[in-house]
């Protein structure tokens, strides 16, 4: 028979458990702390409907102490007395892993099917938001409300809020099929995401004149800079993806045609045509033996890593902070659409699989009702004699 004692529930206490021995905290009822053969574990005993149930919150040790251990005590009271009753509750997660603990397996076993681009976004997200907030949390404790504080907390960069709740969406699925949450217990699904504006942001003539004049100051700084400032001019010059440039390898690369032929893009193959400027960035780049990569990174053998802080870097002293590095390509696309190339042309050279992907250029261009209008006056005018207005006159 277990010898229960009624204290206040502190690491002392529950150190000194012996096997058999049950700890009853003094100041919140059903909230203790037990030993049997092995560890410590705490708990929580309540009555749910007209049964008496057990609910182990977790092991003593991190992330379970007294006082991590009552606040969630706490939290389940709160959600009985609401008359939620999660299906999680009735499983003893005394050894379960932590989300920090899954998503390191995560990464390893699932993130090795991602791009680069997705891996290194996963990571980040990961990293800087994800583990922070719920690292500590055992994988199959994670609930809905757990995921929209998480949510909010990120309401001030809405499209990366919204990424960073796929990212953890698939972490838990991917978690469900190694058992290691209940079947269909996904707390993401189908919570709402963040409204994101459309964003529409596209360089100007003089902000390319800007931009330039930094990207040649800048490398000539070291060697690195050099393939870095590379990489920008070709992102500006093909309309290419990030990730495109940054993992391209020279084997892709037909200079005498004008093409890089690239085996997995985003899209599937692809073909992205060379004009004469890229080409010549192409060619004045080095190749590094044993490296196969285009814009070789700091590691042997290996592609650059991350663009995104050297841009920021070169964006604001080029007085653009507004600007992503991913609206090279859109401005790539505005140039094209402002000197009259058709929908299907722009969608072509940028590897769109889809017309109405590139529909959002459409606005661009010159408008061709504008032409004709322009046309028709030009033309009654020539026929009834009226010069066309000078300019320099024009209000005089």
């Amino acid at each position: 028979m277990s010898k229960i004692r009624h204290v206040r529930i502190t690491k002392a206490a529950v150190d000194g458990l012996l096997p058999g021995e049950i700890l009853r905290d003094a100041d919140l009822a059903g909230f203790g702390a037990r030993r049997r053969t092995g560890f410590p574990t705490y708990f929580l005993q309540k009555r749910i409907g007209a049964r008496l149930t057990w609910i182990t919150i977790g092991r003593h040790g991190s992330p379970w102490t007294p006082e991590t251990a009552r606040k969630e005590a706490y939290r389940l009271i709160g959600q009985i007395a609401g008359g939620d009753e999660p299906r999680l509750k009735r499983l003893d997660l005394t050894d379960q892993p932590t989300l920090r603990q899954v998503a390191a397996r995560f990464m390893d076993e699932y993130g090795v099917t991602l791009k680069p681009t997705s891996h290194e976004k996963y990571r980040y997200l990961l990293e800087r938001y994800i583990i922070p907030e719920l690292g500590d949390r055992l994988i199959a404790r994670i609930t809905r409300p757990d995921v929209l504080k998480l949510h909010a907390g990120m309401a001030r960069t809405k499209s990366l809020a919204n990424y960073a709740l796929s990212v953890l969406s698939k972490l838990m699925s991917w978690a469900e099929e190694q058992t290691l949450r209940p079947a269909q217990s996904n707390p993401c699904f189908k919570l709402k995401k963040f409204r994101e504006p459309k964003r529409q942001r596209y360089l100007s003539r003089e902000e390319y004149q800007r931009l330039g004049v930094v990207l040649g100051k800048t490398e000539t700084i070291n060697m690195e800079n050099f393939y870095i400032v590379a990489a920008l001019r070709l992102l500006m010059l093909t309309g290419a993806r990030v990730g495109e440039i940054r993992s391209l390898q020279w084997r892709f690369v037909d200079l005498e045609r004008g093409l890089l032929i690239l085996p997995d893009s985003k899209t599937g193959q692809k073909v992205i045509r060379l004009n004469p400027q890229a080409i010549g960035i192409l060619t004045d780049l080095p190749h590094v033996q044993g490296n196969p990569y285009v814009i070789i990174g700091r590691r042997a053998a290996a592609h650059i890593v991350n663009l995104e802080k050297p841009w920021r870097r070169i964006r604001q002293e080029a007085g653009l902070d507004d600007v992503r590095i991913h609206d090279l390509r859109h401005s790539y696309a505005s140039v094209g659409a402002a000197a009259r190339g058709s929908l299907h042309m722009i969608g072509r050279l940028l590897g769109h699989t889809h017309q109405n992907t590139t529909a959002r250029y459409a606005h661009l261009g010159p408008d061709p009702v504008d032409d004709l209008n322009a046309t028709i006056g030009a033309t009654i005018a020539e026929a009834i004699g009226l010069n066309a207005p000078n300019k320099a006159n024009d209000g005089t």
